[in-house]
Formats: C-alpha cells, structure tokens, sequence
C-alpha cells in the first residue's frame, strides 16, 4: 500500500515535470521569429540599440518560460519581445530609407548645382560670343559707311552703293572690289533683325530703256547672288531692275549720271 506522503512526492514530480516538458506558448514561438527577422535585417546595422532591447526582452521572455513555465507572465513578456523586435527592423528600414533619401536628394542638388555651373557657363560663353560678334558687326558698319551712303528713310535702311565700284560700265559682272565691299554689306547685316532686303538696281538715262532696265536687273541679280552665297537667308532678299525711272541727280550731267548708276540695298525692319 503507497503511503499518502510518497503519493505527495510523486503527484510534485509530475508536475514539475509536465512544467519542463510543456511546449512553449505561441506568443514566444512569434518573438523568436520576429527577433531572429530582425536581427537579418538592417537594424543590426543601423539600429543596433533597438535590436539590443529586443534581444535583451526575449531573454526575460525565454527565462520566464524556463521558470514559471508557457502561462503568463511568459506571454505577456513574448509579446513585448515580439514588439521590439518588430520595432527594431522598422527602424533599421526607417533609417536606410532616411539615408537613401539624403543621398538622392544630395545627388539631385549635386545635379542641379552641375547644371547651374554649366549654365553659368554656357551664358558666360553665349555673351562673349555675342559680344564679339556685335563688335564685328559694328566694325563692319563703319568699314562699310566709309565705302558706302548709309541713311535710315521710311522704307528702311538704304545701303547705296556705286555702280562704278560694282561692274564695269554696261556689265553685271561683279569686280573683285565689288567682292569685298559686298562681304561687308553681309557681316554689318548677319547680326541684324530685319523682314526682308530688297535689292534695287539703277542705271542712268543714256541708251534705250528697255536694256537699261535689263541691265539694272541682272546687276541686282548678281549683287543677291553674292549675298546669298555669303550665307544670307535666300527667301529673304530679292532683286529688281528700276533702270533710270528714280534718278537722284542730274543726268545731264557726267557726275549725275555716275550717281544715278547705283544699286540700293533696302533693309526692311521688322516691325
């Protein structure tokens, strides 16, 4: 017969040994998970704090479930565990996201300050190029005053320039001075803003007028051949033949006649 104290012992031993052997309880399984989650994560990295936390609350959680066994309080301190855990791997996201925003905002100023500089200098060559071209342009406007009658009238400005100086007399051949008065006339033009050019040729009143307006035709012709070879805009410069309809002097006189053998370049502004 088994005595009421070895009954005692042996019901003690039991219990404690169901206590060691009872699986652990559902909210530590979680924490375990969660931590080992985390501590693959970033936060071992940049959250190393937080996963420390972490770490040292399923310690408490594992000891709990060591000594009073998978009933609370080893829940409640599984379930702590499993929270700092997941707060921990938050953070280390949280702080790589920070990072890689800093770095794509650094590189987008980076980027933008590149492209202020480059703009900086492209203005900075944009206007020195401008600048000289204007000082040629000016150059040019002067060298050409000096050979040519430059005046501002309603129609736009005038450019007269002597036949004499263009062809020989009854030709429409340019002559080489006539070249290089007219590589002038383009540069002190290529930086003007103008809606047209209209090239007029004129002849003085000896001879028939029927071949004086053919003359003075083919000599305008030549002159915006010339010019458009320089690079003026074809679509915007033409030519016409007046002969010795708008004499400016006297054509009865040689001097007058010298005068009024001219070709009128006409600069139409825009308006």
């Amino acid at each position: 017969m088994i005595s009421i104290k070895s009954s005692l012992s042996f019901s003690l031993v039991l219990v404690m040994f169901g206590c060691a052997t009872a699986p652990p309880p559902p909210e530590l399984l979680d924490a375990r998970k969660a931590y080992e989650r985390a501590s693959k994560s970033l936060a071992a990295q940049l959250a190393p704090a937080e996963l420390d936390t972490a770490q040292q609350a399923l310690a408490k959680a594992e000891k709990s479930y060591e000594e009073e066994g998978p009933e609370a309080p080893t829940q409640d301190l599984a379930y702590v565990a499993e929270r700092k855990a997941q707060i921990a791997e938050v953070t280390g996201a949280k702080v790589a996201a920070d990072r890689d925003s800093k770095l794509a905002d650094k590189q987008f100023k980076d980027a933008q300050l590149e492209g202020l500089d480059k703009t900086k200098q492209e203005l900075k060559s944009e206007k020195k190029a401008r600048a000289e071209a204007e000082k040629k342009v000016a150059a040019a406007m002067a060298s050409l005053a000096e050979m040519a009658k430059v005046t501002e009238e309603d129609r736009g400005m005038v450019i007269t320039l002597s036949g004499s100086v263009l062809f020989k007399t009854g030709k429409y051949d340019l002559l080489p001075i006539a070249r290089e008065k007219l590589n002038e006339v383009a540069t002190a033009l290529s930086g003007s803003n103008y809606k047209a050019i209209v090239i007029e040729g004129h002849t003085d009143s000896q001879g028939k007028p029927s071949d004086n307006d053919t003359l003075s035709l083919k000599r305008a012709e030549s002159v915006r051949s010339y010019l458009v070879s320089q690079g003026m805009p074809s679509d915007k410069v033409s030519a016409k033949g007046l002969g010795s309809s708008r004499s400016i002097d006297d054509n009865g006189t040689p001097d007058g006649r010298a005068n009024n053998r001219r070709v009128e370049i006409i600069v139409q502004p825009n308006k």
